[in-house]
């Protein structure tokens, strides 16, 4: 352990921010001395009120700190950081720091903390894939991700396997049985407006939201800023995906086991005159590539 020398005795460095001279509680993570203020970590976290109940001793000196294992010194300071931060700095940070403050709130329940860093994610422009990833990983409310999963239904590049095996096999067949149903619906208002084989397919934007939600349970989820059952099938009444699935479309494909990499075109905004939506292509394919299912089977 690297130390400092002080009147000719070894002792532990002390963070350079984090020291503080007021403080009442002494952490030592890594090979660095935290000293701070109780009242946080009492104040939020059962995890900790528990902890130092147990251990009332500990964190009283240098001597005597409060150990915390499993954390770099670097992540225990981020999140010191938003206690301590003036506020007009917590809008310019990057998706790395909020990251490691969802990650320690979330293993140490601070909820506030928690719900802080979930509206600062949504602030952040994030890649559909990465961000459904996050927050299946955190178990935050899927409601937030309506709009990643509408770019996933309306873009124009396929689901590689990479993209698939990231967001989960659930989410993949989700957005494939929405998809598939908002197509078919297009299709049919298409008919019913023109003859014209040639006419653009479009998706109205709202129907398609709602088509989401049912597919997903969104309307029954909470708005709290997390779920409480991420295990959850999230493919709405599996007798109707069934009954879809067994009839054909032209829907286009969800996943494409064979490309590598994420498509991020979306479909071109309806052209002037059309209904408020997506444009699909007239020649699209209909099903889940058996490849990637079989994968996760």
């Amino acid at each position: 352990m690297d130390t400092d020398t002080y009147n000719g005795v070894s002792r532990v460095p002390h963070h350079p921010e984090f020291y503080l001279e007021d403080g009442n509680i002494t952490f030592i993570v890594e090979n660095t001395l935290f000293c701070v203020h109780r009242f946080f970590f009492q104040r939020e976290s059962q995890v900790f009120i528990r902890e130092l109940s147990q251990a009332p001793q500990d964190g009283i000196s240098d001597d005597n700190p409060f150990q915390v294992e499993g954390v770099t010194s670097v992540d225990f300071a981020t999140l010191l950081w938003v206690w301590y931060s003036p506020k007009y700095r917590l809008d310019r940070t990057s998706l790395e720091t909020w990251l490691v403050v969802l990650e320690l709130s979330t293993r140490w329940q601070f909820l506030e903390m928690k719900k802080l860093a979930i509206e600062r994610l949504q602030n952040l422009e994030i890649d559909p894939i990465e961000k459904i990833t996050i927050y299946n990983k955190y178990e935050i409310d899927r409601s937030l991700l309506l709009p990643e999963f509408k770019h996933l239904c309306t873009r124009e590049g396929q689901m590689s396997i990479e993209e698939g095996e990231k967001v989960g096999m659930l989410t993949v067949l989700a957005i494939h049985q929405a998809r598939d149903r908002a197509y078919k619906s297009a299709v049919a208002k298409r008919r019913q407006r023109t003859t014209s084989a040639d006419a653009d397919v479009v998706i109205d934007e709202e129907e398609l939201e709602q088509i989401l939600r049912d597919v997903f349970n969104l309307n029954r989820d909470s708005a709290t800023g997390s779920r409480r059952a991420s295990a959850r099938a999230p493919l709405g009444d599996t007798n109707q995906q069934g009954a879809q699935t067994q009839g054909r479309s032209n829907a286009p494909p969800i996943v494409d086991a064979s490309r590598s990499d994420a498509s991020r075109t979306r479909f071109e905004s309806s052209r002037p005159g059309s209904v408020s939506g997506c444009l699909l292509p007239e020649r699209a394919r209909h099903s889940v590539d058996q490849t990637v299912i079989s994968k996760h089977q």
